[in-house]
């Protein structure tokens, strides 16, 4: 992720203040009784050109990973590691490709890589790179969405092979899919297969109710059984049946686990035995201290939060009970938080979520300025 979008933020600001979604009220998280696992760092990766990871698989050997859309030429390249981390082989685009956010891996090697980032939704047709098992070059394949640009983060292959885009859209993130087999050299439209409102959270994570609202990665098991998708601060596994990926997602009920306080976490795969779930974050390549550390956590077990049927909103502290005065001829005194008040309460509420939400965004676009000036 390069940086928040207006639009994203101002998406997620409604939704913080109690505005009605359209679709069917999402799982309550904040009452559940879903306790945080603690994570098991698996190794570190301390290659220089791996500071920005958002995309990640695991296979027998080790890992696959790719940074995000790299203002550095170094970095855009799709890395294979060992066990320990460290970087055994580096295959370079034979473009420059714009903004590559997830990555997948087919049954027989192949690897997906899916250049999907549009923080200003400009993209006339999105990409996805094949690279066949010990390939040198992957080979471009370029779609576009049916109602429009979208930014998404999250890619993940079927059961049967077909390619699924889950978007950034905050919220409710959208599954599309090709409508024909794609071929090298041509566009092809996608429709859209699926959606999915995520449950409301109050997972710790550095983007607060932001981080909670937007998915940042996915995959599937290695047995296709299991699909998860991930937001700064929860993953969310589906069962699924039959390979029908998109159904599991759009009317299954997931199984919750958080993945509190990581950096900027937009990566999450399977381990390859399926077992557990692998994620690694996004550093500051200004920090040389800093550097990416693969996580383990293992994966909720038993069913997922009952379905709520209210429809979410804001909080607001209750209007207190007027106190008895004690005056001549028993005077109720009103309290300073009547009802003419309660106006009031909720604009400062509002005004709170502003600021937050300013916050967040200058901070990632900051962030995304200085990405740029190293660039420069």
């Amino acid at each position: 992720m390069r940086s928040l979008s207006v639009p994203a933020a101002a998406a997620v600001l409604v939704l913080a203040a109690g505005g009605t979604a359209a679709h069917a009220a999402a799982p309550d998280l904040s009452t559940t009784s879903t306790a945080a696992r603690a994570a098991t760092p698996i190794c570190e990766i301390s290659d220089k050109r791996l500071p920005e990871i958002s995309g990640m698989v695991a296979t027998a050997n080790g890992y696959i990973v790719i940074n995000d859309g790299s203002d550095r030429e170094r970095n855009r390249r799709i890395f294979f590691l060992d066990r320990a981390c460290a970087v055994t082989r580096a295959v370079s685009y034979p473009s420059r490709p714009r903004d590559t956010e997830d990555l997948a891996r087919a049954p027989d090697g192949t690897v997906w890589v899916a250049d999907i980032g549009d923080n200003d939704r400009a993209r006339e047709n999105v990409a996805l790179w094949k690279l066949s098992p010990n390939g040198r070059s992957p080979v471009l394949h370029r779609l576009n969405y049916p109602d429009g640009p979208h930014d998404a983060e999250a890619f993940l292959l079927s059961g049967d092979g077909t390619p699924i885009i889950v978007t950034k859209d905050s919220g409710t993130p959208g599954l599309y899919a090709p409508t024909s087999a794609l071929r090298a050299g041509a566009t092809v439209p996608m429709h859209k297969v699926g959606e999915f409102t995520l449950p409301r959270s109050t997972t710790s994570n550095p983007f607060y109710g932001f981080g909670t609202r937007l998915v940042t990665g996915a995959a599937l098991a290695p047995d296709g059984s299991r699909v998860v998708l991930r937001t700064y601060a929860d993953a969310f596994e589906f069962d699924v049946t039959g390979g029908d990926v998109a159904g599991a997602i759009t009317n299954g009920v997931p199984r919750v686990t958080p993945l509190p306080d990581e950096p900027q976490g937009e990566s999450i795969t399977y381990s390859a035995d399926g077992k557990t779930l692998l994620t690694v974050s996004e550093t500051d390549e200004d920090s040389p201290a800093t550097k990416p550390v693969i996580l383990r956590y293992n994966p909720a077990a038993g069913a997922g939060p009952a379905p709520s049927t209210a429809t979410p909103t804001e909080t607001v502290p209750a209007t207190p009970t007027p106190a008895a005065s004690g005056e001549a001829g028993g005077e109720t005194r009103r309290s300073g938080w009547g009802l003419d008040n309660t106006g009031y309460l909720i604009g400062a509420v509002v005004l709170v979520l502003v600021a937050t939400g300013v916050f967040v965004v200058l901070r990632l676009r900051g962030l995304a300025a200085r990405r740029r000036g190293r660039s420069g």
